[in-house]
């Protein structure tokens, strides 16, 4: 549409409004600007989309991890009496009963004198200026720590308390020794910083004033495993039986424990659970852009991308596979569907618990070989494959559709650039144009009027020039006055 101008008020001085007569010339001509924004924003809402199905299947990837080989085979140990005995299995471990009877538990070896009346009073015999002190650490083929005492130096409890540890970290004897004192007095406690054999204390020269007590604890653990004696020199027992490491707790004797060892069922049905929740979170998100929205009667913003109908495919392929593997074959599980896993309308899945714990009872080794196996034609071997594909960062299909959507906002905005670099170089000439033209037109009715005094001026002395002088004189008979004939 052109622009029109008022002739009338032009002509009056009023001039013209530079700023919208330019917006006016430029809006015509920022159509295409206002489609490639439109375009830029399609794009950007696109990558959004994009993006956020992209972390979708990189969670499904991660999922994916929790049914490899190493996870699926993960065992538990249970304990019919915790307070007792607990465990836990590592990978390997096989799969049995046990019964463990607790005995005795592993302890540190203790030493500690009679009361004295002080803390600060010698030790030394009266008349003595020296004396020694040895310990038998770990018994008879243990250490012997040999502890000489000197008067002022080290002949009181509290002194020869930090002598001896000040000895025992240089000569790394393992014990710690310290004052007791309560109502009867002051006594020197020795302990042994190791449990069992190790850890067992006992006086092997005393030529001091002290009376030391029979040594306390420094035994080993000691159980029955299926009958089988079994000792220990601490309370977390590893080699007893294989792969699983015994946690004692307090010992009773009169009480057999039952130590199950097996898959661990719960870790697993996490494990696909999880796999499924991640999986059908995909293709909801997928379904959505392909859902046709009543109010704008339009699918969402991917609902164009082939990239996503191949994703829709690819995902499809894999969840419908069937293993070939013997093993998982023979055993009647070759597919999803047999694990209590079925596929619904809109591509989602549904877990049949009861069924899939069943599965998992009945067949553990069985259920590992279908999701994965020495062949490597398990279900999340071959679903393990494509996303590897389908993830990939430079390759994978959905990484490769944002580079390219990426590309087409860097092109558009480069293209935006130009063109407002364009229009606002424009803009500078129309404005210096169109200020010329509103300056003439705001001076026009001065121009006029000049114009308008100068004709009037010369009109005027035109006609002064013309015309003859009268005098006012008496005419003649026959005369007018104005001196023509009558």
């Amino acid at each position: 549409m052109g622009i029109s101008f008022n002739i009338a008020s032009l002509l009056n001085g009023n001039g013209i409004d530079v700023n919208a007569v330019v917006s006016e010339i430029q809006a015509a001509q920022s159509g295409q600007l206002t489609v490639w924004q439109g375009d830029v924003t399609n794009l950007q809402t696109q990558a959004t989309a994009l993006s956020s199905i992209n972390t979708d299947l990189s969670n499904l990837a991660s999922a994916m991890q929790g049914l490899s080989s190493e996870a699926l085979a993960t065992v538990t140990a249970t304990s019919s009496e915790s307070a007792i005995v607990s465990a836990t299995a590592q990978t390997g471990a096989t799969a049995a009963n046990y019964t463990v009877v607790v005995t005795g538990l592993a302890s540190t070896g203790t030493l500690y004198t009679d009361s004295i009346a002080s803390a600060t009073t010698s030790i030394l015999p009266t008349g003595q200026s020296t004396g020694d002190l040895q310990l038998q650490i770990g018994g008879s083929g243990g250490t012997t720590a040999d502890i000489p005492i000197t008067a002022g130096t080290n002949d009181t409890l509290t002194t020869l308390a930090a002598s001896i540890n000040a000895q025992s970290v240089t000569n790394n004897w393992g014990i710690t020794a310290s004052v007791v004192t309560d109502a009867s007095g002051a006594r020197l406690a020795i302990y042994s910083q190791s449990s069992g054999s190790p850890g067992a204390l006992a006086i092997a020269n005393n030529t001091t004033s002290l009376t030391f007590e029979p040594p306390v604890g420094g035994t080993n653990a000691e159980i029955s495993i299926n009958g089988i004696p079994y000792a220990s020199t601490t309370n977390t027992v590893t080699g007893a039986i294989p792969d699983v490491t015994l946690t004692l707790t307090s010992a009773d004797p009169a009480t057999p424990v039952t130590l199950t060892v097996g898959p661990d069922t719960n870790s697993i049905l996490n494990s696909i659970n999880n796999f499924v929740v991640e999986y059908n979170t995909v293709v909801s998100d997928i379904n959505t852009q392909f859902t046709v929205n009543p109010a704008t009667n339009s699918e969402g913003p991917l609902g164009s991308d082939s990239a996503l109908r191949i994703l829709q495919s690819s995902l499809a392929a894999g969840i419908t596979y069937a293993t070939t593997d013997p093993t998982s074959t023979s055993s009647g599980l070759s597919n999803l569907a047999a694990l209590g896993i079925t596929l619904n309308n809109d591509g989602t899945l549904t877990v049949d618990s009861s069924k899939l714990t069943s599965a998992l009872s009945a067949n553990p080794s069985g259920v590992q070989n279908f999701f994965t196996n020495s062949n490597a034609a398990g279900f999340a071997d071959n679903f393990n494959s494509a996303l590897t594909n389908l993830t990939d960062p430079s390759t994978g299909i959905l990484n490769s559709d944002l580079a390219e959507n990426q590309g087409e906002q860097t092109a558009l905005t480069t293209e935006i650039t130009n063109f407002q670099t364009q229009l606002a170089a424009q803009k500078i000439q129309l404005d210096a144009e169109f200020s010329q033209v509103n300056a003439s037109l705001e001076q026009y009715p001065f121009t006029l009027q000049e114009i308008t005094a100068e004709l009037g001026s010369m009109s005027s002395t035109g006609s002064t020039t013309g015309t003859t002088t009268s005098t006012n004189t008496t005419p003649t008979s026959g005369e007018s006055t104005s001196g023509t004939s009558g």
